[in-house]
């Protein structure tokens, strides 16, 4: 097996930190907002990257969406900006359930503009009282004269109040289904959610008795959680390229900081466990890469076949930004806890990754069902 990235994804790394180098001076700024940054929005339209988000079929770039790609485009983002991260990643993640099974209408009119960033994406799952057990979910639809009606509400919902549409999971019968809701939709409420300590376009939806076209049920009634396992199985590991790419500007700043700065006759690089401390967060830095890049070429071939591939590198690589981030705030000292520095945007950043995407526990206990499981 080579551990080299592909040409074309090497080239699409390039690529991504083009932009991300692009947009650096307006990163804290973007990363304080909590609508979309125009700046940021209009870097991304321009590169075509969220070509990748899309298959090729509804203006994509690739014929399926590939998560290596999106993994590595993350992992250039991750570095500089959450803000365009999320932006990039969520393009994908809220619409990815469109290009699999909406109706041709919805594909037609929606995932171009999903593409240009004239429309931005949202994905619906999680509730007030609900979060990793999506079972327990009460948003329901049901069909009412040649309708469908949705009712409930959503929270902690990436996007919400910016999106142009939501892909909403809720109770159908005995099962459950995903519908697509235009954000203008009559019925469709937003709220501002709390304030994060990482902030983040973030809020809560009610639907309140929303009527959609009855072909707003994307794929089958009541079927909905494979479409949702195939949104998290291509897309999970690239939580862990941006991940990766968080921990990696983090020891930038560390290393820029220790070797620029001298006490005691020499540099801070040279004294004391700093050695120990910058070479650990390489040596982690770079295990991470290569677990996330592994994870990601399986999850590229066959999304589900991989999906504890992709839980294993998402823990590995949240957990090691923590350790990493962490450890360079250390080294940094007194200027690793100044409000508005990098590192501390950075320090900020990466502890919620720990939880979104699948809490790491939840994903932990999920790989140990899978590696108990009787053969068959």
């Amino acid at each position: 097996m080579s551990f080299d990235l592909p040409e074309h994804h090497q080239q699409l790394r390039e690529r991504a930190r083009a932009v991300a180098d692009s947009v650096r001076d307006q990163a804290g700024e973007a990363d304080a907002a909590t609508d979309v940054h125009p700046g940021m929005r209009d870097a991304l339209r321009a590169s075509g990257l969220a070509a990748l988000t899309v298959p090729a079929a509804h203006g994509g770039e690739s014929e399926k969406v590939d998560s290596l790609a999106v993994t590595v485009v993350r992992e250039a983002f991750g570095g500089v900006s959450a803000h365009l991260d999320s932006l990039f990643a969520m393009q994908g993640i809220g619409s990815y359930a469109l290009a699999v099974g909406a109706a041709e209408r919805i594909q037609a009119e929606w995932l171009p503009r999903v593409v240009s960033l004239d429309a931005i994406a949202a994905l619906g799952l999680t509730e007030p009282e609900v979060g990793s057990d999506l079972k327990a979910i009460t948003t329901t639809v049901v069909e009412k004269d040649g309708e469908l009606v949705l009712s409930g509400r959503k929270s902690f919902i990436t996007n919400a109040g910016a999106a142009h549409f939501y892909s909403v999971l809720a109770k159908e019968d005995d099962g459950f289904s995903l519908v697509f809701v235009p954000a203008d939709t009559p019925g469709v409420r937003v709220e501002s959610g709390p304030d994060l300590i990482a902030p983040h376009i973030i809020g809560e939806v009610h639907f309140d008795d929303v009527r959609v076209p009855l072909d707003s049920r994307v794929g089958l009634p009541g079927q909905a959680f494979p479409m949702v396992l195939q949104t998290l199985a291509t897309f999970r590991v690239s939580v862990a390229g941006s991940a990766v790419g968080l921990a990696q500007a983090a020891l930038d700043e560390a290393v820029r900081h220790t070797t620029g700065r001298e006490q005691f006759g020499s540099t801070l690089a040279r004294l004391g466990p700093m050695p120990q401390m910058l070479g650990t967060c390489w040596m982690e830095i770079e295990q991470a890469r290569l677990l996330t890049y592994a994870a990601a070429s399986r999850a590229a071939a066959d999304p589900m076949g991989a999906l504890h591939w992709s839980s294993m590198a998402k823990v590995a690589a949240t957990e090691t930004a923590g350790r990493v981030v962490d450890r360079c705030v250390q080294m940094m000292g007194r200027f690793g806890v100044v409000t508005g520095s990098t590192i501390e945007r950075l320090y900020r950043n990466a502890r919620p990754m720990r939880i979104y995407e699948g809490g790491n526990e939840v994903l932990l206990g999920q790989l140990a069902k899978t590696l108990t499981r009787p053969a068959r």
